[in-house]
């Protein structure tokens, strides 16, 4: 009977696996991308384009600049997929759609359901993934590379601010992982159903990989709005907890307008689609690796 349960051992093991191989895929394919995303966002007198943040970082920095805070970003990507994909397929577990077939693929499964299973997956994701965005998000915005490690941001943020330094924009983070979540696991279900249907001769694997990518991009279009003050509280040294989101929103409206919350698509965009279909590529691999290989059914 425990076989059965939403969370028994084999299920939610095999979630974290695939969600680790998959993480470990999109950090460091998606990761100089995400760093100049970060710097356009906080400084775009200084970083004004994707050619040009990329030039004046790798000659000032190194090429290596441009996986600054990577560890950290694995190591909370991990955790955070960990729990998004683990909490996503629970809710699919504990409440079946009952349109899905598993022998007839191409019947319509029901497709609202992911983009409010998204929700609540994005909302549990960003009580994981905070301490790690506040750590990546200061690591990121340093120019030069003494006390540019990860390691000593996170010694600077304890010895500043303590351990609530790390819980930094909690708002802001749970405003920006809602909708991306709900758009993400909502649009990659959508663009899965329409590949299966529309190119039936599309390998799976081809199938995972477009549709990951495709969702990434939609997902983080959505959340660029709600991304581009969230970065800019996490980043800062004088940000609380609660209560610095929606006054940084007001701030860059009145002083960059409406695009300033759009600061960072372009790179953003370019990330998305390699990073997010290795991630579901990963995660979709991952799965079938675990059910041949490390724990057959």
């Amino acid at each position: 009977m425990a076989e059965n349960t939403v969370l028994n051992t084999r299920d939610v093991s095999r979630d974290i696996f695939s969600a680790t191989v998959g993480s470990i895929a999109c950090c460091y394919t998606g990761q100089p991308l995400d760093t100049l995303k970060v710097r356009m966002q906080t400084n775009p007198t200084v970083y004004t384009g994707v050619l040009q943040a990329t030039k004046k970082t790798v000659a000032e920095e190194g090429i290596a600049a441009l996986w600054k805070g990577a560890v950290p970003t694995a190591m909370g990507m991990a955790a955070e997929n960990a729990m998004a994909f683990g909490m996503n397929e629970a809710l699919k577990r504990a409440f079946p759609d009952p349109e899905t077939d598993k022998l007839d693929l191409k019947k319509r499964p029901d497709l609202l359901k992911p983009f409010f299973m998204g929700t609540i997956t994005g909302c549990c994701s960003a009580v994981v993934l905070l301490p790690s965005e506040v750590i990546k998000a200061k690591t990121q915005v340093v120019v030069g590379n003494e006390g540019a490690s990860s390691s000593d941001v996170y010694r600077r943020i304890l010895r500043k601010q303590g351990y609530k330094g790390l819980l930094c924009g909690f708002d802001s983070q749970l405003m920006r992982d809602g909708p991306f979540y709900a758009v993400f696991f909502g649009s990659y279900e959508l663009f899965c159903y329409l590949f299966r249907t529309t190119v039936p001769s599309m390998p799976d694997e081809l199938n995972y990989f477009m549709s990951g990518g495709f969702a990434g991009m939609l997902g983080w279009t959505v959340a660029m709005p709600f991304d581009v003050p969230k970065t800019n509280v996490q980043s800062r040294w004088d940000t609380k907890t609660f209560g610095s989101y929606f006054p940084e929103m007001a701030r860059i409206a009145k002083e960059r307008g409406i695009g300033g919350f759009y600061n960072g698509l372009k790179p953003t965009l370019i990330r998305a689609f390699p990073a997010n279909a290795a991630l579901f590529l990963g995660v979709e691999s991952g799965k079938k690796f675990f059910d041949n290989i490390l724990w057959k059914e």
